[in-house]
């Protein structure tokens, strides 16, 4: 039986891939207790796989779950717990700006306080940019208005969850989930372990400005029906609106004064087509969302999983036999976004 099963999301992480290794295996070879690393290699068009293949050779423990194509680092996340079988699971990116070595404090701190939940909190963020900082404040300062105050403005991916709550989470039938939202709402017993957040080690941010935008919009359209009721809210202001020019517009007939009506009625004929294009925009994306998830279609697909031999089919969950030895692990991979 595993104690401890660390999910670590990878997508051309090859820079990053030995350094991020040499820091985590000490950290868990000193807890005393069992474990097994399980790398979800997203999609990456470089070798990382191939060097995960090499490193496993000399380290039983690691294992490598290697996706069909690239669908973002939450997705693969979510294939890492699948396929976690540990009591406790801790979800670490590999840059290295989390520290592997708060692991054993994340796993003392659920035993000692017997809680589901340790949340790595950024004691200090000062090797972020200025920029990431700010976009990262205004995202919680957002997601604890729209969400709810539970939101941590601090606690990002890097956590512990107790068996319980992995169960929970594998239940979920969200396709697109956002753990850093989806686990705080659960309302599990938690507990917090402060770190200072260090410099990516190597390559390139996973997370550009377009992402951070991406992962916004998920976060509001799968937490809340918030930008519905703004939705509402401009069409009540633009009628409202419409009202005031209408009534204008009849006391300067009454009152014969002479009004070009193209300036008033050009005004009037953008406001409501503004406004009707932002609200079919949020009404598209939540009916976009409703389709997706009744079509039912795997969120991810594994290419193989070096645990098997076999790899479970997502939909029928019949195996498919996967010869890993067969693998052209030095192809390269386009990325699918």
């Amino acid at each position: 039986m595993v104690t401890l099963s660390v999910v670590t999301p990878m997508f051309n992480e090859r820079e990053a891939v030995d350094q991020f290794v040499g820091r985590l295996r000490p950290a868990l070879d000193g807890l005393g207790d069992s474990y097994e690393v399980i790398a979800v290699d997203d999609g990456s068009s470089d070798a990382t796989v191939s060097r995960l293949m090499q490193l496993r050779v000399d380290w039983p423990q690691l294992r490598v779950v290697a996706l069909r194509r690239n669908v973002g680092h939450q997705t693969a996340l979510r294939a890492g717990l699948k396929a976690a079988q540990g009591d406790y699971v801790v979800s670490i990116d590999a840059d290295l700006q989390d520290p592997p070595e708060v692991i054993g404090e994340m796993l003392a701190a659920a035993r000692s306080e017997k809680v589901d939940v340790v949340y790595g909190v950024r004691s200090d963020r000062s090797t972020d940019t200025a920029f990431k900082r700010n976009t990262a404040g205004l995202y919680y300062w957002m997601m604890r208005r729209l969400v709810g105050p539970w939101v941590s403005d601090q606690a990002g991916d890097f956590r512990l969850m107790s068996r319980a709550v992995v169960d929970v989470l594998n239940e979920l039938p969200e396709p697109r989930p956002v753990y850093r939202l989806v686990v705080p709402s659960l309302g599990f017993s938690s507990a917090e372990v402060g770190y200072v957040r260090e410099e990516r080690v190597a390559g390139e941010t996973k997370y550009p400005l377009s992402r951070m935008i991406r992962l916004t919009f998920d976060s509001i359209t799968g937490f809340s029906a918030s930008p519905l009721k703004i939705a509402t809210w401009l069409g009540l202001f633009s009628f409202l609106l419409c009202v005031v020019l209408i009534v204008t517009g009849l006391v300067a007939w009454g009152s014969g004064a002479t009004v070009p009506g193209w300036t008033s009625l050009y005004i009037a004929v953008l406001l409501l087509g503004g406004v009707q294009l932002i609200c079919l925009g949020l009404l598209g994306e939540y009916v976009g969302r409703i389709y997706a998830a009744s079509q039912g279609r795997p969120a991810y697909l594994v290419a193989f999983d070096t645990a098997s031999a076999q790899t479970a089919h997502p939909l029928s969950g019949g195996p498919i036999t996967v010869d890993i030895d067969a693998v052209d692990l030095t192809r390269e991979r386009a990325p699918i976004a």
